[in-house]
């Protein structure tokens, strides 16, 4: 055989083991599969500690209680809840660039279980184009508005590459515990077996100013890192991938 017969064997050996793959393939190559409910770390030693429903008046607060710690958070954030997203910009935008994980809680909170996959995907890309206007790239990750993984839920965030986060924890802050009461709730879990994913809401004061200082000192205690979901799942560089913004600046 030739030389130039064996470069041009060599060159289709090596283009034919590696197919290009889409925009949504490579998402689901690089980390967690899309669409399928992952409710805690895949390893042990760390911890994600993850809050939902903003942003709100407590998001550039409870990032720089996060970042002095030394801990990295997750904010899965929606478009209208507590106002607009675009009134908490330059808030969101802080929270990025100190390392932590911004993802996505959809557009406007509804009950997406009982939602038809096209308004569900609405909810999505209306939040993912909103999050390229502000922070330059879109979320792989989501938390669905009340742990809801019904109807299409699961089979819309495949097709959109969406990584479906839970929890193994419940703070229950949103039923009226407090900061005390969650804590016990922490202890109980305990800090063996694979990291855990707490479901926690940066709109309570007393989570941001009470519960998280604590966890950030529980979890040193107890030798945990204290890192992002993406992090914790063994993913630190797929949270984020390009999309596609606008001018909008207001919802």
């Amino acid at each position: 055989m030739g030389f130039t017969t064996l470069l041009v064997a060599s060159l289709a050996v090596s283009s034919s083991a590696v197919p290009l793959l889409n925009p949504i393939q490579a998402i689901q190559a690089a980390g967690p599969a899309a669409g399928q409910v992952i409710t805690k770390c895949s390893s042990p030693g760390m911890i994600a500690l993850a809050y939902d429903d903003g942003p709100y008046q407590y998001t550039q607060k409870l990032a720089d209680i996060l970042s002095n710690g030394g801990a990295k958070g997750t904010f899965f954030v929606t478009g209208t809840l507590y106002g607009c997203i675009y009134n908490q910009k330059t808030a969101v935008q802080n929270a990025y660039k100190a390392g932590h994980q911004i993802a996505s809680h959809t557009w406007t909170h509804p009950h997406i279980g009982s939602l038809s996959a096209s308004a569900l995907t609405t909810e999505m890309t209306k939040l993912e184009t909103a999050l390229v206007n502000i922070i330059g790239v879109k979320p792989t990750y989501m938390r669905p508005p009340y742990l809801e993984t019904s109807g299409s839920v699961l089979s819309t965030m495949k097709t959109l590459g969406y990584r479906v986060i839970t929890d193994d924890v419940d703070a229950e802050d949103w039923n009226g515990k407090t900061p005390a009461q969650s804590e016990a709730k922490f202890q109980a879990a305990g800090a063996s077996g694979n990291g855990h994913i707490p479901l926690m809401h940066e709109t309570y004061q007393g989570t941001v100013e009470t519960l998280t200082p604590w966890l950030i000192n529980w979890a040193k205690t107890n030798n945990l890192k204290l890192v992002t979901v993406a992090e914790c799942l063994g993913d630190a560089g797929g949270a984020y991938t390009n999309g596609t913004g606008n001018s909008q600046t207001a919802c």
